[in-house]
């Protein structure tokens, strides 16, 4: 571990920014998801992989069906092929393929529809694209029962580090071997710089990547979804819900401080989650009718793309900044949710809140239970911290008789009250 982590000192120690140590070689990330592709590619005869611009998807498929040709569909000459002669391109790779951005030219998904038909043979399509709803509606359509479809989110932390990660279902339970923190990463360098693997394997200044990233792709794919006329107000539209990420969304008073219509801002906040840019998180009630009509909470898929919508411009800053509990709350959350993506399980999260303004920042609902989760950005713990953990394993059944805290400094597996206290660094 400590070679593993010798380039983030070293850089330190040339006074470098964090993580920028461009003279190293890239790095390969090992993904949670890979086993679940091996697996899928000998079921089914396509393999959909989708998730956001930059998530490490061409890498991992490249890796995982190492034999099939390689066709990216952001290349015009490429794009015009399969446009002008979908038959003729897809005939020259009947072995096996993987079709890169398939978005960019959707028309293909009827051909290989026929030529799954007619040989369902397994594996032989593999398929990635960066835009959530439309682009899943279409391959759900087009090839329904023949396609399975996967998500690659960022890293999570443990496919970083390049530790075991824990069992999202029991978070309860320490890791095996209860690990240390990794040597050389801090918190606050990781919710300042996220988690894209490009920042990471290239060692880039996250600042200047994470801007361009907004720039070159958010903003390209939505004047691509369309719907969005106008860039400057949806600009300061992303940036009002940087703002409020960890809080309840409240459609008219967002889109009223950004000067648009409830409409629309609901119409521009689906074209974020559409892009991977948020989570929305339901709320968990014992009617699950009530899940669907009450708000849900807002959060940012990626830490470090929030901090620079905040235009926080180095980690240091975090230490006193008025949003670095919500920071953390996201980072957290971001973790489970790809803890659970990552294993091909619809997402169980929820947070609870009632009338009284009783709340638990997030509820794992495992069907027969359900286990709270607190979060806390602090480095001290304190008694205080469990009291809302206390209340909601005091209501009964469903809840669980014990919850986690997770918190920002790094004792280990400490319990108290019956609760489990997890690190940030394994808050999973």
């Amino acid at each position: 571990m400590a070679d593993r982590w010798a380039w983030l000192i070293e850089s330190r120690a040339c006074n470098l920014p964090f993580g920028l140590a461009l003279r190293y070689p890239e790095r390969m990330f090992r993904r949670t998801l890979e086993a679940r592709l091996r697996r899928l590619a000998g079921q089914f005869p396509a393999l959909f992989l989708t998730g956001p611009r930059q998530s490490g998807k061409t890498t991992l498929a490249k890796s995982v069906f190492a034999a099939h040709a390689y066709l990216n569909l952001e290349e015009p000459d490429t794009r015009d092929h399969a446009l002008d002669d979908p038959r003729g391109l897809l005939a020259a790779h009947r072995s096996g393929v993987i079709l890169d951005e398939v978005q960019r030219a959707p028309e293909l998904l009827s051909y290989i529809q026929a030529l799954v038909d007619e040989d369902p043979a397994p594996g032989r399509y593999i398929l990635t694209g960066s835009q959530q709803l439309p682009l899943t509606r279409s391959v759900s359509q087009t090839l329904a029962g023949r396609a399975a479809v996967c998500v690659l989110l960022p890293l999570g932390l443990s496919e970083l580090t390049g530790t075991p990660g824990g069992d999202p279902w029991r978070p309860h339970e320490p890791v095996a071997g209860d690990p240390p923190a990794p040597a050389g990463l801090d918190l606050h360098g990781v919710l300042y710089q996220g988690l894209f693997p490009r920042i990471h394997d290239r060692r880039l200044d996250a600042a200047d990547w994470l801007g361009s990233y907004y720039t070159a792709y958010v903003e390209r794919d939505v004047r691509e979804l369309g719907g969005v006329g106008d860039l400057d107000t949806f600009r300061r539209f992303v940036l009002l819900c940087a703002g409020r990420s960890g809080q309840l969304l409240n459609l008219s008073s967002l889109g009223s401080d950004c000067g648009v219509s409830h409409t629309t801002a609901g119409a521009w906040l689906s074209v974020l989650q559409a892009l991977f840019v948020v989570h929305l998180l339901p709320p968990h009630h014992r009617n699950f009718a009530k899940r669907v009509i009450k708000s849900p909470k807002l959060y940012f898929l990626d830490t470090g793309l929030l901090c620079n919508l905040l235009r926080i411009r180095e980690p240091a800053q975090l230490a006193l900044h008025a949003n670095r509990g919500a920071i953390f709350e996201t980072f957290v959350v971001g973790e489970y949710l790809k803890a659970f993506t990552h294993q091909g399980v619809r997402s169980p999260l929820y947070f609870w809140r009632d009338r009284s303004g009783h709340e638990v920042d997030l509820v794992i609902d495992d069907g027969a239970r359900l286990l709270p989760v607190e979060m806390k950005a602090g480095l001290t713990l304190s008694g205080a911290l469990y009291d809302g953990l206390d209340w909601f394993c005091a209501r009964g059944s469903p809840a669980a008789k014990y919850g986690v805290l997770v918190y920002g400094g790094g004792d280990r597996w400490h319990r108290r009250r019956g609760h489990t206290t997890r690190p940030w660094y394994a808050c999973v």
